[in-house]
């Protein structure tokens, strides 16, 4: 099985420290998804100005007896919760990420009927926009409304 994030709707390069204080303003801002327990690894880092992001992580799932358990290189689990880590960054000149901030797409709010799905057609796809309410960078829990979860037939290039 795969998982595909069709992200939309990013915030820019900039992010403007926030109005109370807590953050200051980050330049040449990036995002791309965290590989299990090494936050330096990422895939496919995108500019906060292009016009969508897409990864493609590749998962395994298995049926368990609490449902569909999926498991993968990309795939977070903590306290038997599963989840991805979309990390926001900055690049400086040498082409370093430096994290500033992370949005977590948990896995357990996929209605299991569409998990089931994905398992059996191949492909899970969360659609989503990585703007928040500030304009800045989407970050903390992601769950519905904030993103949608469809099962697909995975149909992958020759």
């Amino acid at each position: 099985m795969r998982i595909r994030i069709d992200a939309v709707d990013l915030p820019g390069l900039t992010c403007p420290a926030r109005a109370d204080g807590r953050a200051p303003a980050y330049d040449n801002v990036h995002v791309a998804v965290q590989r299990r327990d090494r936050p330096a690894e990422l895939l496919a880092p995108q500019p906060g100005d292009a016009p969508s992001a897409t990864w493609t992580l590749e998962c395994a799932a298995s049926t368990s007896p609490a449902g569909t358990e999926v498991k993968g290189p990309y795939v977070q689990d903590r306290l038997g919760r599963r989840f991805i880590y979309l990390s926001w960054g900055t690049v400086d000149e040498s082409g370093t990420f430096t994290m500033f901030r992370r949005a977590k797409l948990l896995l357990d709010v996929v209605p299991a009927d569409v998990l089931a799905a994905a398992a059996r057609d191949g492909l899970l796809v969360g659609r989503l926009g990585l703007t928040d309410a500030d304009g800045g960078p989407l970050c903390a829990r992601v769950e519905p409304p904030h993103i949608t979860w469809t099962a697909e037939r995975d149909v992958q290039e020759p």
